[in-house]
């Protein structure tokens, strides 16, 4: 490592550490600029995570969020080059420091996950007709080797919580947030629309097929894993599963 790459090192262990003792040339002055270009930069990063998790910071009050994003910052200090991904690893944060309140983690992933897919790559997606036509010749032998390519930006968590009121319930400062348990836990999808991240819950079931043709299931290993946990309702489950996932938009293209 070059003596610039030390120095530069050094200045950021000193700029995430207040305890971190500074290089023996320093004087007073040296030190009282790092305070003030210190505070400067934990104020834009604090500011950066305001802006990404505005729900989660009317979830929790502005102390509690402020607290939690300066610990985040020190333990998940940025890598990236850009400050949109100064909010990497905070529902991770929310999920240690909020432990018995977990629909802060839950609501703090929903609005990371829209973030991410806002800035996702854009991509047209496969249209009903588009895949029928496409499929249209099928045998049985095709439709077992199936895969699909998925839009880009899609992201999965399994809930506990009801997410959709939740999230209307803090779509305007000063409200309370309506915190309801979900009748049986859920997989919340979330992609991007045109423009406009959206999100839908879907049975664990489907969460757990999607995410594995995502990691590059066949349709017809999917079918077989749903046929092992669902029993007689795989078959409907299969059909309807697929039919939702193209009429939401969320695959671009066969990838045979």
């Amino acid at each position: 490592m070059t003596a610039l790459a030390t120095r530069q090192a050094d200045f950021m262990a000193s700029l995430l550490d207040d305890e971190r003792a500074l290089p023996p040339d320093w004087t007073a002055r040296h030190a009282a600029g790092l305070d003030i270009y210190r505070n400067n930069y934990r104020s834009a990063l604090v500011e950066a995570l305001r802006a990404t998790f505005e729900r989660t910071e009317r979830l929790v009050g502005d102390e509690s969020f402020a607290r939690a994003a300066a610990h985040h910052l020190i333990t998940w200090p940025p890598s990236g080059w850009t400050l949109d991904l100064a909010g990497q690893g905070f529902a991770e944060t929310c999920e240690e420091l909020f432990a018995n309140d977990p629909e802060v983690a839950e609501l703090a992933w929903l609005e990371w996950s829209m973030h991410l897919a806002f800035v996702a790559r854009d991509a047209e997606p496969l249209g009903t007709e588009q895949f029928l036509q496409q499929a249209s010749t099928f045998g049985e032998e095709d439709w077992t080797k199936l895969r699909l390519a998925f839009m880009p930006g899609i992201a999965l968590r399994d809930l506990r919580h009801d997410l959709k009121a939740l999230w209307s319930s803090l779509a305007e400062t000063g409200e309370e947030g309506e915190v309801t348990l979900l009748a049986e836990p859920a997989t919340c999808i979330v992609w991007r629309e045109g423009e406009r991240p959206v999100f839908i819950n879907v049975s664990t079931a489907e969460g757990r097929a999607l995410s594995a043709m995502m990691s590059g299931a066949t349709y017809g290993e999917t079918c077989e894993e749903l046929l092992a946990s669902e029993g007689e309702q795989a078959v409907e489950l299969a059909g309807s599963m697929l039919r939702r996932w193209l009429h939401e938009g969320l695959v671009e293209r066969l990838d045979q």
